[in-house]
C-alpha cells in the first residue's frame, strides 16, 4: 500500500511523517505551495529538508534552502546553486528522472538505495522523497525533498 504517489507504507518514520505533513497541507483543489509549509509543524524535520526551486520547462532545478543535516551529509553549502553545477553528473541520473517525475507526474516520488550522485561520503543506505509544490495549485515551481542517510546498521541521521 502507497501513502501517496509511490511512498511506501515501511518507509522511515521521518519520512511518513513529512509525507503525511504534505497530504495533511493539501488544499482540495490543486497541490499544496510553499504558502502552506510552515516550518513551525514540523521543526524536528527541518534538519533533514532541502527545498529546491523549479525552473523552466526541463526543468532545472536551484536549491533556495538547505537543512543542517543535509548540509552535514552532502559536505557543502548549496543554497543559491544550481543543482546541475552542484552535480555534473545529475542529468540522466536517477535523482533527475526522480525529480522530474515528481514535478511531471505532480506526486510524490520516494527511493531508498545507496546515493545515485557523486556525494563524497560513505553511506549504507538513504532514504529520500521528493514532494511537489504549487503555489497556484497546479504549476510545480518547488520540490521539498527529504533525506536521511544511515552511516551503520541501526543510525539514521
Amino acid at each position: 500500500m502507497r501513502l501517496a504517489g509511490n511512498v511506501p507504507e515501511d518507509c522511515h518514520a521521518k519520512v511518513r511523517q513529512i509525507v503525511e505533513y504534505w497530504m495533511a497541507i493539501h488544499p482540495s483543489a490543486g497541490l499544496p505551495g510553499r504558502q502552506h509549509l510552515d516550518p513551525l509543524d514540523v521543526p524536528a524535520l527541518l534538519p533533514n529538508i532541502r527545498l529546491l526551486d523549479v525552473v523552466g520547462t526541463l526543468p532545472r532545478f536551484r536549491v533556495r534552502l538547505m537543512g543542517t543535516k543535509v548540509r552535514e551529509f552532502m559536505g557543502e553549502e548549496q543554497t543559491g546553486r544550481w543543482l546541475d553545477e552542484v552535480f555534473p553528473n545529475l542529468h540522466g541520473s536517477l535523482t533527475h528522472t526522480e525529480l522530474v517525475k515528481a514535478v511531471r507526474m505532480k506526486s510524490p516520488r520516494w527511493r531508498r538505495g545507496k546515493p545515485a550522485l557523486a556525494v563524497d561520503r560513505n553511506f549504507l543506505d538513504m532514504e529520500r522523497c521528493y514532494l511537489p509544490f504549487a503555489q497556484d495549485g497546479r504549476t510545480i515551481d518547488m520540490v521539498l525533498t527529504f533525506h536521511l542517510v544511515t552511516v551503520d546498521e541501526d543510525k539514521y541521521f
